[in-house]
């Protein structure tokens, strides 16, 4: 019996017009995005948090280039991967062991507090699973079609639209997770949903047949290769006429290094997403919106969240109906991973509604009683006796400084030239520098003075600061300090929390989480990617030089909004709150560059390399992605030495001016590039 699908007897019962088997690819697929873009929102806010919120407390130069590297080191070991499959294991079994081993990275992960190891451990293990994982399940997908053409096309749309779903719910309950509970949560269960997404697979893996096993060793690699070649050679002398073969492979070839390049540009630009982008949402922009604002917020996020996992769920229930009867024991395994995240989203969404502010009294640093606010969803009353942890952020001051001049102290309290409070002000004495590394930070070390002080009740305080580079202080000097205290509310006392008493019951507020700007870039890529594939289908559909241009352009555009909201932050200065109106506006145009990308990339290089070197051409394209992600962490760690001189605004233009550069170079020479191209379009 001749099958329409590739795959078992039940692939060939559809959903939405597709085969089964698709969804099956669909939500495993979601569930790894969902992992990864999980983990990778929380991990430059997880390093360069302080040690009292739990973090690593490290320089944000040193978070982003790890960053950087992870990214990187991701976009390469595919290469690696895509060749033990087609050489060893079958495309099924490399997904198999490579959720294993995402898996037992994110277990890792959530044990870092444990020790920096597991940290470590962790994204060795996130990356090499990956290099498994990702290219071959995407390899599965193609192989469902028998032939080419718009219902393949279809397939392929519909499962990249599982990839953002799954980072959009990944960024954003991770995210919740770790920055409002607890670090190790949020790892965790990006790891409970990458074991769920694995076990669902294995389960109903028979579904595909034989697709994906071991390469068929009947026909040799040359054999192919020769074949292929000569389909090749067929092609391109009805394309070129009297051009001869040698030069149209050259020029081909020219093309993917110039579209190698200028990607290199896109994505060292678009990957600030996690490094730079990520410490402006933490400690630049105004993320706490009350009356209104709040409501309007609770609202849009309601919407933005149950509407696409509403229709989600209605395709799970499409695929239980087609499959449960072959594949109940999977499709069980799927069904509790949306109970879960069903359950979850409700927690998350009823929490932000029940959140209000309250103003608390409390024993300062200088024992003195002050009134500060703290959000919780818990219901207090006027009088009610609270547990508070108090946290506490040192830092030299130096009062010469061109952002101190204006500042006074008044009893040990530093104010603004509108005398309200800013922090405290102690003069300190260094009695001991050490060199030793930052928590987990084993390659590198810091140096950390230990500091004696006295508040304004004469008590002795003491406390330990790293020093920066340029920093020559040495045992003795006398320093200044400053401090400014922040509350958060916790429901159980533990040794690291004080009592405050409630003094009033103020508005209701919510407190968006610094990851949940990431989660707009999805959120993007859903609502527009339709209208994108439409104008790709039409006449006005541009060539690909065009369309790359387009996107280095419209990332340049999103920098641009970042540099003129951040125009009137001082230099140096490392906080402040800057309307998040210009970092919606920055994912919305990173995301149009993205989506104009997307289709001209490996798509331009499958169609223009030969195939004798095609797999050396996506290799180079690989290698143009690692070294935007390394380069790009390596860039943002200059955030704090360029806006300490030049201010974040002048930061953020740099990216502004070399993608958009390099967008107008491409659209000059797009007729040279299409020339080149020889008719491939």
């Amino acid at each position: 019996m001749e099958f329409k699908y590739g795959g078992s007897e039940t692939n060939q019962k559809t959903v939405l017009g597709h085969p089964s088997g698709l969804f099956v690819l669909f939500f495993t697929e979601m569930w790894e995005r969902f992992s990864y873009y999980g983990m990778r929102a929380l991990l430059v806010l997880f390093l360069t948090s302080s040690l009292l919120n739990e973090g690593w407390g490290w320089e944000r130069a040193d978070a982003t280039i790890l960053y950087g590297w992870y990214i990187g080191l991701v976009y390469l070991t595919p290469i690696i991967g895509g060749y033990i499959a087609d050489k060893f294991l079958g495309f099924r079994n490399a997904v198999i062991l490579g959720a294993f081993i995402m898996t037992l990275g994110h277990a890792s992960m959530a044990l870092e507090g444990a020790t920096h190891w597991f940290f470590y451990a962790g994204l060795t293990l996130l990356i090499i699973g990956n290099g498994l994982f990702k290219p071959n399940i995407s390899s599965i997908v193609g192989q469902l079609y028998k032939t080419q053409g718009e219902e393949k096309d279809a397939g392929y749309t519909i499962f990249y639209m599982g990839i953002n779903a799954g980072s959009f719910l990944g960024i954003l309950l991770c995210g919740y997770l770790g920055e409002k509970i607890g670090w190790h949560y949020g790892f965790g269960l990006a790891g409970v949903f990458m074991f769920i997404g694995m076990v669902q697979f294995y389960l109903a893996q028979k579904i595909f047949g034989k697709i994906g096993l071991k390469p068929n060793t009947n026909k040799s690699i040359e054999d192919t290769i020769e074949d292929d070649a000569e389909k090749l050679e067929e092609t391109v002398e009805e394309l070129v006429g009297g051009v001869s073969k040698s030069r149209v492979v050259s020029d081909r070839m020219i093309v993917i290094g110039i579209f190698a390049i200028f990607t290199t540009f896109f994505w060292w630009a678009f990957e600030q997403a996690g490094g730079s982008m990520t410490i402006f949402a933490g400690d630049y922009t105004q993320r706490v919106l009350e009356g209104s604002s709040a409501t309007a917020f609770k609202i849009i996020n309601s919407i933005i969240v149950i509407i696409p996992l509403g229709i989600i769920t209605y395709v799970l229930s499409l695929l239980f109906k087609k499959t449960f009867s072959k594949f109940s024991t999977a499709n069980i395994v799927l069904a509790s991973s949306f109970v879960i995240v069903w359950v979850l989203v409700l927690w998350m969404l009823q929490n932000d509604y029940k959140t209000t502010s309250y103003a608390v009294a409390y024993t300062d640093v200088n024992n003195v009683e002050q009134i500060k606010e703290v959000r919780t969803s818990d219901p207090l009353a006027v009088g009610d006796v609270v547990n508070v942890k108090v946290n506490n952020k040192y830092e030299f001051y130096n009062p010469a400084d061109s952002l101190n001049l204006r500042n006074t102290v008044k009893e040990g309290n530093l104010l603004n030239e509108d005398k309200h409070a800013i922090g405290y002000f102690f003069n300190a004495k260094i009695t001991d520098l050490k060199e030793e590394p930052a928590k987990g930070l084993f390659w590198k070390d810091n140096t950390y003075a230990s500091l004696v002080f006295e508040n304004q009740k004469n008590e002795a305080l003491q406390q330990r600061l790293a020093l920066s580079k340029d920093t020559t202080f040495v045992a003795g000097t006398t320093v200044q300090l400053k401090l400014t205290q922040d509350l958060g509310y916790v429901s159980e006392a533990t040794e690291d929390t004080v009592t405050a008493k409630v003094t009033e019951v103020k508005s209701s507020q919510v407190e968006v989480s610094a990851s949940w700007f990431s989660v707009l870039n999805s959120l993007f890529i859903i609502v527009f990617a339709s209208l994108f594939s439409k104008i790709w289908q039409s006449k006005y559909n541009p060539s690909g030089p065009v369309k790359f241009a387009l996107g280095l352009i419209l990332v340049g555009v999103g920098f641009a909004a970042l540099a003129y909201g951040s125009s009137g932050i001082p230099e140096g200065a490392k906080t402040a709150s800057v309307s998040m109106v210009w970092l919606v506006l920055a994912y919305l145009f990173h995301t149009l560059g993205e989506l104009c990308v997307s289709p001209v990339g490996l798509s331009y290089v499958s169609k223009l390399a030969p195939v004798k070197f095609v797999g050396i051409m996506f290799g180079i394209w690989f290698i143009s992605n690692f070294l935007a992600g390394v380069i790009g962490g390596w860039t943002g760690s200059f955030i704090d030495p360029i806006s300490e001189e030049y201010g974040l605004s002048t930061f953020f233009l740099i990216f502004t001016l070399i993608p958009a550069g390099a967008g107008v170079i491409m659209l000059l020479l797009n007729g040279k590039i299409k020339k080149m191209m020889h008719g491939i379009k």
